[in-house]
């Protein structure tokens, strides 16, 4: 997990630099279009005003927008919600890929298991979930080395070692949560702030102005929406590995009913093994 943060934050980095790259670039060649422009309407006889920001509103692209609001907002209130949304998704990525490679196939899996049972008894089926990925395999393990010991120690030692592999499932899902909790948090904080400042420009100015109260107010509101926009992609992340854990989870205990079953079944337990 580890790698994969460092390797995501590595990407992060060098993807906002190809992109302030990128934005530096659109900026010139706007400068120089803008410049092009006011000479043609110079000629031309057209007021260079107007030719400047037509220009200008046709150049500005999404990225430059963004950049905008996000300097607008604040780099010291827009940077700890960038980094939220940065560890949130790569913790998101990490939890899909290691729930995705968990996921077994476990009517496959009973179907071996209970030929192994049959045909070679528990070691055959022990050497079948060992060399399965995914808990219910590891489950099935732990399940298989207690079979001497009874029915019952199978059943206690699916239920702990269970809880144990949930415990792996939900690893990271209480970060994922903070951030999901702390970008909001923090666009509030710069509203808040942000409307402190207006506040102060209007006792400054000493007239309640609209002029004046709005561009305050308009910057403070950015720090909101970057935040809440944040929280609403991780929540759905958030959501789908919830949904996600309880499908593996309701496949770990169906699968465990029916691995007794069968040890009951071929008598392979305490006073009937084999």
């Amino acid at each position: 997990m580890k790698k994969l943060l460092a390797s995501l934050m590595l990407a992060g980095t060098l993807t906002l630099g190809f992109s302030a790259n990128l934005m530096a670039q659109d900026t010139t060649s706007t400068t120089t279009a803008t410049d092009t422009a006011t000479t043609a309407t110079e000629d031309a006889g057209v007021p260079v005003s107007t030719a400047t920001d037509d220009a200008v509103a046709e150049e500005q692209s999404f990225h430059q927008i963004v950049k905008e609001n996000f300097i607008s907002g604040g780099v010291e209130y827009m940077v700890p919600i960038l980094l939220c949304f940065i560890f949130g998704l790569a913790i998101a990525i990490e939890r899909i890929i290691t729930l995705n490679l968990a996921s077994t196939n476990t009517k496959k899996l009973l179907t071996r298991v209970e030929d192994a049972l049959n045909t070679g008894g528990v070691e055959a089926a022990k050497e079948v979930t060992r060399s399965t990925r995914g808990p219910v395999a590891s489950i099935f393990t732990q399940g298989l080395m207690r079979a001497p010991e009874g029915v019952d120690m199978v059943e206690k030692s699916i239920v702990s070692y269970g809880s144990v592999e949930m415990g792996k499932l939900e690893k990271g899902l209480v970060w994922l949560s903070l951030f999901i909790a702390l970008a909001p948090m923090l666009g509030f904080l710069g509203t808040v702030v942000g409307m402190i400042f207006a506040f102060q420009a209007i006792a400054a100015a000493g007239d309640v102005s609209p002029t004046v109260v709005a561009s305050g107010i308009q910057v403070a509101l950015i720090t909101t929406v970057g935040g809440l926009i944040v929280a609403i992609i991780l929540q759905v992340f958030y959501n789908y590995l919830v949904t996600k854990i309880d499908s593996i989870v309701s496949q770990m205990e169906d699968a465990s009913i029916t691995l007794v079953d069968t040890l009951v079944k071929y008598n392979i337990t305490k006073g009937g093994l084999r």
